[in-house]
């Protein structure tokens, strides 16, 4: 099998016009999910028309799983099927963001060419029956879905009711890596391009003297399928990096298509929350629109906490403009052990929180419950108790609050504080044989964005490339894998009057994931103070006390996970460890560097000792709350542009909570004009209120 053609280039990101001319043509909130009429009887269509009238539903996804009816045979299209669809939904007033059909294959393609079937690490190959059962690397499955796409545009040109061309669907879900022989292909050809034909250059890059790996060719080499122990770790970084390409080849394949024949049709696609496999600052610039899939847990202790760092991390991809929540479970979902509902009221708090991180559209999957198939126990804005049930009337209430502020889309997120995070360093965080296999990505991030949310503080996730000279605040979570290039850029941002925090097992390798020598974290070293021989990780459920110093001599907490041997090299103390063999060594410490100050968190802080230290930081470059003194689990979120300023306001708890105001603002889902002075927020309730002009 030969490699994938040469000829599949990037698309660049197009003009902010063509996500601006989606928001214009919907004129305020979006609001719907991905319909699926094709599961039902045509009759059923009249209501679903009626209800979404009702509910005042404007936007539906339609055809992510639509294939296999539109080309049924290898070239015999037929699209009567979704031409009545969309000519209903236009006869309706209701956008169609039309999905390219491609993220699951038809039976007969499988079948035909079953080596477009994906294999696992350990030489599985994985059948047909379920969906995204293709190997992004092949040849025949781009070909096909190339074909598809160009039909679907060529047929689709100009229909009114299309407002938005929908890529795939949540690349890398079940697929993040495949690694049959063509794969293998196809890696080798990334790696040439790489590493200039070089195999040279590869060999140090991959540090391949250990264990006798050294390559004499770059055909000599393979997947990092299953071996006898850790197989190469920057081989395996390097296949991330490759996988990820793969999936965005063909994303990049169809969008080409679809701009050259429709190009003022604007393209997303969707992310999904929590996902590795996919580099979504790496995908976010050929997109018009960031769109995201968002599945919190009911049964977790805090679960809007990962949802407002997902949904802060896709406003950063996107510059900061306007996103779609396309997914969300109108309450419960189907593949967890323990599947919880959304209890009353969440549905819609969960919803607003989107809203109140920068989205300017609320989609569920699905509209109408499935009756049978693998998600049939998965919620829908339409249960399979109907229209008469809790589900729906919240909906539809949802819908017709969302269209009574329209002037909220367009609106704008700020934040003085950003959260560094890079995807390179989280596949590389997360490789085999490292000191401990308890620093995973997505919770040491928690362990700051969770104070941070305490402390009443927005923040922006954002790369290390990017610019960070408009942000009073970085913090820096456990950022394993650092360039000399952004360390360069970190240390400027400091040295020029910025506040710096770092977290423990930073700036270790470089970018080939090679340790960075002298010392940890060695390119980080001079603008922390600090320097570190070894890591000392800590056993399961061990901690350790640690004390502060100076003006904070009465902060005392806990710590565990990690602790490191730290010596100060300018750096004074701010908090050391109290236990024995460890008494009086640095646990945080504080540095001045040039017009800035960074701060090292040697280990990890419990919850409240994490609050103080951030707050202390926070205090010290100017950053106050959104709305100060707001009870514990209220969040406040402020949307302005335009001259048009709202304040949100979340209660995440079971507690009523009364909060006071100034009088500039007026209740924007009941106006009456009148300031209000306090604030009354049941349990999971919102507020949404506009500031007097």
């Amino acid at each position: 099998m030969n490699a994938v053609p040469r000829d599949v280039t990037p698309v660049s990101g197009t003009a902010p016009s063509l996500g601006d001319r989606l928001w214009r043509r919907l004129g305020g909130v979006a609001f719907g999910g991905d319909y699926n009429p094709e599961q039902w009887p045509a009759e059923t269509r009249a209501e679903d028309l009626r209800l979404m009238a009702e509910a005042r539903v404007n936007l539906v996804t339609v055809g992510v799983f639509g294939w296999a009816r539109v080309e049924p045979a290898r070239g015999a299209y037929d699209f009567s099927f979704f031409d009545q669809v969309l000519d209903d939904l236009h006869a309706h007033g209701i956008t169609a963001d039309l999905a390219t059909m491609t993220a699951s294959p038809p039976p007969w393609l499988a079948h035909e060419h079953p080596e477009i079937l994906p294999v696992t690490a350990d030489g599985t190959v994985l059948g047909p029956g379920g969906r995204q059962h293709f190997c992004p690397s092949s040849p025949v499955y781009r070909e096909r879905a190339a074909l598809l796409a160009e039909r679907l545009a060529e047929h689709y040109r100009g229909h009114p009711a299309l407002g938005m061309w929908h890529v795939g669907n949540e690349y890398g879900c079940h697929i993040p890596a495949c690694y049959c022989d063509v794969s293998a292909d196809d890696f080798r050809r990334w790696l040439r391009e790489r590493y200039a034909d070089d195999v040279e250059a590869l060999n140090d890059a991959w540090s391949t003297d250990f264990w006798s790996q050294r390559y004499a060719s770059f055909d000599h080499i393979r997947p990092p399928r299953v071996a006898p122990t850790y197989p190469n770790p920057a081989q395996q970084l390097d296949y991330l990096r490759f996988s990820n390409e793969a999936l965005r080849a063909c994303f990049d394949l169809e969008a080409g298509i679809l701009r050259r024949v429709t190009p003022d049709v604007p393209i997303t696609t969707n992310f999904l929350m929590g996902l590795k496999a996919v580099d979504v600052f790496d995908w976010a610039p050929r997109l018009d629109v960031v769109a995201v899939d968002s599945y919190p847990d009911p049964h977790d202790e805090r679960p809007h906490l990962l949802p407002g760092l997902v949904y802060d991390t896709m406003r950063g991809a996107g510059g900061g403009d306007p996103w779609i929540l396309m997914e969300q479970a109108p309450s419960a979902v189907n593949w967890r052990a323990r599947n919880a509902i959304k209890q009353p009221g969440q549905m819609r708090l969960w919803s607003w929180q989107a809203i109140a991180h920068g989205a300017d559209a609320i989609l569920y999957f699905q509209w109408r419950q499935s009756r049978g198939g693998a998600e049939k126990f998965h919620s829908g804005m339409v249960p399979h108790a109907g229209a008469d049930s809790r589900v729906y009337r919240e909906i539809a209430a949802l819908g017709k609050e969302l269209a009574s502020v329209p002037d909220l889309a367009g609106t704008r997120v700020r934040n003085q504080v950003a959260i560094l995070l890079d995807w390179n360093s989280w596949w590389a965080l997360e490789l085999d044989s490292h000191p401990s296999d308890g620093v995973r990505q997505e919770d040491r991030l928690l362990d700051h964005y969770g104070p941070l949310f305490d402390l009443g503080v927005g923040v922006d996730v954002v790369p290390p490339s990017a610019d960070l000279s408009g942000y009073a605040l970085v913090v820096v979570p456990n950022l394993y894998l650092l360039s000399s290039e952004d360390a360069r850029r970190v240390t400027a941002y400091v040295s020029g009057g910025g506040a710096l925090v770092v977290s423990f097992f930073s700036g270790i390798v470089d970018e080939h994931d090679r340790v960075h020598l002298g010392g940890y974290p060695a390119p980080l070293r001079e603008v922390l103070g600090v320097r570190v021989e070894e890591f000392s990780p800590a056993a399961e459920h061990e901690t350790f006390p640690v004390r502060g110093y100076g003006a904070l001599a009465d902060l005392e907490g806990v710590a565990d996970l990690w602790r490191e041997d730290l010596q100060l090299a300018g750096a004074e103390p701010e908090m050391a460890f109290d236990s024995q063999g460890w008494a009086g060594r640095p646990a945080v410490t504080r540095h001045e560097y040039g017009e800035g100050t960074a701060r090292y968190l040697s280990t990890r802080l419990d919850a409240a000792t994490m609050r103080a230290i951030l707050g202390r930081a926070l205090a010290e470059a100017g950053v106050t709350p959104v709305v100060a003194g707001l009870p514990a689990g209220v969040q406040a979120s402020v949307r302005d542009g335009a001259g048009r300023r709202f304040l949100i306001l979340l209660n995440h708890t079971g507690d009523k909570h009364d909060i006071t105001l100034p009088r500039e603002w007026t209740d924007a889902l009941a106006p009456s004009g009148e300031g209000i002075d306090v604030v009354t927020l049941p349990p999971s309730g919102v507020a949404v209120l506009r500031a007097v002009q």
